[in-house]
């Protein structure tokens, strides 16, 4: 069902440490309006579609959110590969090294570790695909965000493709919406 591609959807190259960025970019990792939370979520709710149509597209859309995921562990790791442990706690990073060293751990910018809780799952189509699309526009607002804390073209440049990502898969899920809408289904 799966067929792993060896390289990431947008190339990473960031040659230098920004903790700071980091330390915020992880949300995206781990966090509630996170890849990983986007990812079990579709992948969970494919099974209750009622189509062959919905199924699909949150198969796909899961999967291109696990490639998501490993875009933005491949920049957490670029931006933290090289950084002392002084730097490390002057980041406020030093918590998460104190539990994890330098793995990549999933969880928000504060720290908070990821939970399934994060992401509902009624059983209901339109509910599930109200859920997903005000889930993409979450993830593009904090993208938004998190371009807007930063002006390295390195991190700003793979930041503005998952942004764009965002905004399609919100499409996507708006013209599965509409169409079930007027199916009737419930």
């Amino acid at each position: 069902m799966f067929k792993y591609v060896k390289s990431l959807q947008y190339p990473i190259n960031i040659n230098k440490n920004y903790l700071s960025i980091a330390k915020y970019i992880i949300t995206h990792y781990g966090g509630a309006n996170g890849e990983l939370a986007a990812a079990l979520r579709y992948l969970n709710q494919r099974y209750t579609m009622p189509d062959d149509k919905g199924k699909a597209l949150l198969t796909d859309i899961g999967t291109e959110e696990l490639g998501h995921v490993e875009m933005i562990c491949t920049m957490v790791y670029q931006l933290t590969k090289d950084a002392t442990l002084k730097e490390l706690k002057e980041a406020g990073l030093d918590t998460s090294y104190a539990e994890h060293g330098k793995d990549i751990f999933p969880s928000d910018s504060n720290g908070v570790p990821f939970t399934t809780a994060y992401f509902a799952a009624t059983g209901d189509p339109l509910a599930n695909l109200s859920e997903d699309m005000a889930a993409e526009e979450k993830a593009r607002a904090i993208y938004e965000n998190l371009i807007n804390l930063t002006n390295d073209p390195d991190v700003i440049g793979p930041l503005l493709f998952l942004r764009q990502r965002e905004i399609i898969h919100f499409n996507r899920f708006k013209e599965l919406y509409k169409s079930y809408k007027q199916k009737g289904y419930q």
